[in-house]
């Protein structure tokens, strides 16, 4: 159940933004600068492996002109004709050509190995960092979506780097060394390249802007078929209950031909640019050999068979690089726009926690005072050190929790909870009761410091908690939700989930605890049942179970129950409740229910309205206020 305001569910696209962004340049030095600073050495290796590979390429082609010039046409004629220059020379070549294969060779294989490490580096972080967000991200942003930025975003870097990358500087490359080498051959003919370049220029800028436009746009329809898909799985059984499987259906096939525009446009326009440039490099090709034919017939501009043959040769490995870029440029502009939605959720801002305040274990002195240590004894300890003097203090961590004139809204606009004011003395036992939206989640959401108070404070043990740690803060809370989630695992490592380095018996007495061994000890493999798909092959009342053994292994002094029993039997909870009341001895326990009956033995019970409390007392004091908590428990008005 959540008290979060309607508008905190409109869903955004992860990092979704406009087609063409002002930082895409700024994306792509970032990205560059992953490949670099990861791989350095091994990137350099990359560059000079793929000059040499671009060298031995247009070598190939400049023979043309020496074998022609130099060897072949002085033997024609000869009677005795000697071979050995020639074959020297082919040799040469033979082995220029060689080099540049095995360069080929290792370039590729290396920007494979450096392409996964990137993406591994890029993952990790991104992982580190989505720990640090606040809940307020992930509820502004579908798991789907999420999940994209792991999964297709970075395919596309992928593809980047391991093809478009080397494929670019291979182009770039070959493009100088070609126009230098066209340009020592014929000056004359290298002007009508030129012109023909300039022309590439235009009709690939013109073509890739519209592809590369769609492109983006295709990853983020991408980014919403995952979030939809994932969506409706979690809520397949929904889906089925109320025959909606054709609306169903009909969502995905609006969402489906979105996706199917934006990608055949874009794959449409990508697929016209090999054609285009092909045909105008064998334009150029045809103008060159008729404009150096007739300059070689006019003896202008020494053009020889020899020129002319290297230089035709030349031609067409001066626009494959153009054609070969243009082809690349749309894998490219799909993986900034990735790039550029994964590096937006990096760059979203941590988590705040300013605080100093951390919890430790103690041990208690013969006069009274308390004094850290490593092992963990039962008895906790808020470490304060004093900024003013230096001085460290420690205070004994009894679970005294006061709000004091709190207003707290989700969105600025929208205020959930209006200056409240409680306490809960160490030992008691709090219930909130109210109907859906009155803010009771909200309340246990500020305790743990999900969310930070707009106006008012929160004291723990007379310690604002904006001064706590949060890791320290939530440690010493243990929270059992409505919504149960189990993780992929053994029933053990799921119940060991609250205290990592918990024996194997206390997983059993806290199962006990729980009145959960019982059920436990009926499965084939008992502890060691794995579990997974979020614990599907049990019942709800005993993943429920699950989720308040691990609270109890996790022995925290503050409890939060939130409907922690709503989806367990009647029967079940009469016995859970025992174990539960076992489970709040001596610790301060806040607890939501909408059924009064695991809420009677209280010590105070808040009957909250609109974010406002409107009767507080025991049990026995809010029936006879004949209010809105009498008539709730009499049956007179139902919570909604």
């Amino acid at each position: 159940m959540s008290d979060q305001n309607n508008s905190s569910n409109v869903q955004q696209r992860a990092g979704g933004g406009p087609a063409v962004t002002k930082g895409t340049i700024k994306t792509a030095k970032r990205l560059l600068g992953y490949v670099v600073s990861t791989y350095k050495i091994q990137f350099i290796i990359v560059l000079i492996c793929i000059l040499m590979s671009s060298v031995a390429s247009i070598s190939v082609s400049l023979s043309l002109k020496f074998l022609l010039d130099d060897f072949i046409i002085p033997l024609i004629g000869q009677k005795n004709p000697d071979y050995t220059e020639l074959y020297t020379a082919l040799t040469v070549l033979g082995t220029i050509f060689l080099l540049g294969v095995i360069s080929t060779f290792i370039y590729s294989r290396m920007m494979v190995v450096i392409g996964q490490g990137v993406l591994k580096r890029v993952r990790d972080e991104m992982f580190e960092h989505m720990q640090t967000l606040p809940i307020r991200y992930f509820d502004q942003n579908t798991n789907g979506s999420i999940m994209s930025l792991y999964t297709n975003d970075t395919d596309t870097l992928r593809q980047m780097i391991n093809q478009s990358i080397p494929q670019v500087l291979m182009s770039a490359f070959t493009i100088v060394v070609t126009f230098i080498s066209m340009l020592v051959l014929s000056p004359i003919l290298t002007v009508l390249a030129v012109l023909m370049i300039i022309v590439m220029i235009l009709v690939s800028k013109i073509v890739t802007g519209n592809s590369g436009k769609y492109f983006i746009r295709q990853q983020l329809d991408l980014a919403d078929i995952t979030g939809f898909v994932e969506e409706r799985m979690n809520g397949q059984r929904v889906i089925k209950v109320f025959n909606h499987e054709k609306i169903s259906k009909q969502e995905f096939d609006e969402l489906n031909e979105r996706l199917f525009t934006s990608a055949s446009n874009a794959h449409t326009f990508a697929s016209m640019m090999g054609p285009i440039i092909g045909n105008l490099g064998n334009l150029q090709f045809v103008l060159t050999a008729v404009f150096g034919g007739f300059l070689s017939v006019a003896g202008i501009g020494n053009i020889t068979l020899g020129v002319m043959a290297s230089y035709l040769q030349f031609t067409k490995s001066f626009t494959q690089p153009f054609m070969q870029v243009a082809q690349q440029f749309n894998s490219i502009i799909m993986a900034l726009a990735g790039a550029e939605r994964i590096f937006r959720m990096m760059d979203e801002p941590a988590e705040v926690d300013d605080g100093y305040v951390t919890l430790v274990n103690a041990r208690r002195n013969p006069d009274g005072s308390l004094t850290e240590c490593e092992e963990r004894t039962g008895l906790w300890a808020w470490k304060h050190p004093h900024q003013a003097d230096g001085t460290i203090t420690y205070q004994e961590l009894k679970g005294d929790v006061r709000f004091y004139d709190m207003t707290f809204g989700y969105t600025p606009d929208h205020m959930v909870l209006h200056d409240l004011t409680l306490y809960a003395k160490p030992g008691q036992k709090l219930a909130f009761v109210g109907s859906t939206g009155a803010g009771k989640t909200t309340i246990t959401n500020l305790i743990n410091r999900f969310y930070d108070v707009a106006d008012g404070k929160i004291r723990y043990d007379d310690i604002n908690i904006n001064k706590i740690k949060k890791a320290d803060l939530r440690r010493s809370l243990g929270i059992v939700l409505q919504d149960t989630h189990l993780f992929t695992g053994t029933i053990k490592e799921n119940i060991r989930y609250g205290k990592l380095d918990a024996t194997d018996e206390e997983v059993v007495n806290a199962a006990k605890l729980a009145h959960a061994d019982g059920f436990i000890r009926m499965l084939p493999n008992g502890y060691d049942t794995h579990l997974s798909g979020d614990g599907e092959e049990l019942s709800q009342g005993q993943r429920q179970l699950l989720a308040i053994a691990r609270a109890a292994i996790a022995d925290p002094p503050v409890l939060i129950l939130d409907e922690a029993t709503s989806s367990i039997d009647t029967r079940t909870e009469s016995i859970v409740q025992k174990g539960m009341d076992n489970l709040m001895k001596g610790r301060t326990v806040f607890v939501i229910a909408h059924r009064l009956s695991t809420i009677r033995n209280s010590d105070a019970i808040m009957v909250l309205e609109h974010g406002r409390i409107i009767e507080r007392g025991t049990h026995e004091e809010l029936l006879k206020l004949k209010g809105t908590y009498y008539q709730l428990y009499t049956g007179k008005l139902e919570l909604s």
